[in-house]
C-alpha cells in the first residue's frame, strides 16, 4: 500500500514525569534521517552528562517504517519500548525520542520503569504539535531554454515547489511535488518537446 501523506510533529516538545525521586525528562524532535538523530542524541549526552540514562526510541519513513528503542542501561524493554509504544499510540513517524533519567535512589522496579518512561513520552508528545505532511517527490526537468516558458506554465498551474534551478543553454530545474500528483506533472512535461524528466526519489 503506497502512503500519500504522513503524522510528524511541526517542532520540539518537552515533557516531565517524576516517581518516588527520580526524574524522567523527556523530548520529542521532528527527524528526516539517522544523522538527525545521532546528532540530537549526541546534544542531549553532552547537555545531561550528569544523567543516569538517556533512553530513546525513533520511527522513520512512511512505507516499511524503519524503528529502533534503546534501553541505555535500563532492564530490558523497560525504557525504549514503552517510548516506541507511545509513538506508535500517536501514529507519527520522522520522529525522534528520548527520556532523560535522573536516579532519585529509590528502585522503581520493572513495571515502574516501564510505566515512567512511557507517561515521560506521553507527555512530550502531547504537548506537541502533530501534523500531516504529503510524501513528496523530486523531479528533475531538464530541457532547452527555448522550452523555458512552457515548462514553468506547467509548474505554475501545478503549484510545484522549485528546490534548485539553472538556467543556461540547457536549463534544468528541480520541483518538490506530492507524490499524488508526480505523475500527472511527469506526463505534462514530457510532452513537451526537448524535456525529459527524471524521478530523484
Amino acid at each position: 500500500m503506497t502512503h500519500h501523506s504522513y503524522r510528524t510533529i511541526k517542532k520540539p516538545s518537552q515533557g516531565l514525569f517524576k516517581d518516588r525521586g527520580s526524574k524522567f525528562l523527556s523530548f520529542s524532535w521532528p527527524v528526516s534521517a539517522e544523522d538527525d538523530i545521532n546528532e540530537k542524541l549526541g546534544f542531549l549526552r553532552r547537555k545531561f552528562h550528569d544523567a543516569s540514562h538517556h533512553c530513546y526510541a525513533w520511527r522513520l519513513g512512511v512505507e516499511e517504517q524503519s524503528f529502533r528503542a534503546n534501553d541505555d542501561g535500563e532492564p530490558s524493554s523497560t525504557a525504549g519500548k514503552p517510548i516506541l509504544g507511545q509513538i506508535q499510540k500517536f501514529e507519527l513517524t520522522n520522529i525522534l525520542v528520548v527520556v532523560v533519567r535522573y536516579f532519585g535512589g529509590t528502585l522503581l522496579g520493572t513495571g515502574g520503569l516501564i510505566n515512567a518512561y512511557r507517561e515521560a513520552a506521553a507527555d512530550a508528545l502531547s504537548k506537541a504539535e502533530i501534523v500531516t505532511r504529503t510524501v513528496d517527490q523530486i523531479l528533475d526537468i531538464r530541457f532547452p531554454y527555448s522550452s523555458l516558458n512552457m515548462v514553468m506554465k506547467v509548474l505554475n498551474q501545478e503549484m510545484a515547489s522549485q528546490v534548485e534551478q539553472d538556467f543556461g543553454d540547457d536549463c534544468r530545474i528541480r520541483v518538490r511535488v506530492p507524490l499524488t500528483k508526480s505523475g500527472i506533472m511527469a506526463d505534462r512535461l514530457n510532452r513537451i518537446e526537448n524535456v525529459s524528466v527524471q524521478v530523484i526519489n
